[in-house]
């Protein structure tokens, strides 16, 4: 058996969650929610943050959550925003490496204690690394882009929606 046989039967691609087909399509049974949740997304995107630091964010916001289709979206789009493949590729790693910037690593910092709140509360600490890289108003705003991106993972996931599925 060839190297990329072992590869193709071992894949993690191949794990019945992944093959298995959407559990719901949620924008089609309640799209005036699903609306919302958009214009969310599209008061963010005009905030005036850079669009690589929130493809960024958004991207490790996604890994954490574990949401393929997120992932797939947000290095395609980080791509197209200029981001480096290089930045991309060690992303869930940031804080093992000098590739990012102090502001990038601030927001970085900062979408990681939001999105897992379940591991402690947000120290003040944090909150003084991400003061120290955004203004009020960025803050807010970039706090406001990790909302609605956990909100895109938990429907996501939950509901199952595979990497390229359109709603």
């Amino acid at each position: 058996s060839s190297r990329r046989d072992w590869c193709m039967k071992t894949s993690t691609l191949e794990t019945p969650a992944a093959a298995a087909a959407p559990r719901l399509n949620y924008a089609a049974v309640a799209p005036a929610t699903v609306q919302a949740l958009l214009a969310l997304q599209q008061a963010v995107n005009r905030t005036g943050l850079d669009a690589r630091l929130r493809h960024l964010v958004t991207l490790r916001v996604s890994q954490i959550n574990g949401c393929a289709w997120c992932i797939e979206m947000h290095y395609r789009e980080a791509l197209a925003a200029g981001e480096t493949p290089t930045k991309l590729y060690v992303l869930s790693a940031w804080a093992e490496t000098s590739l990012y910037t102090p502001r990038e690593r601030a927001a970085l910092r900062w979408a990681e204690v939001l999105t897992r709140l379940a591991g402690g509360h947000v120290t003040d600490e944090d909150f003084a690394a991400a003061r120290a890289e955004f203004s009020e108003v960025e803050l807010a705003n970039l706090s406001l882009t990790i909302v609605a991106i956990n909100g895109w993972n938990r429907m996501n996931v939950g509901f199952r929606i595979p990497p390229g599925m359109e709603g």
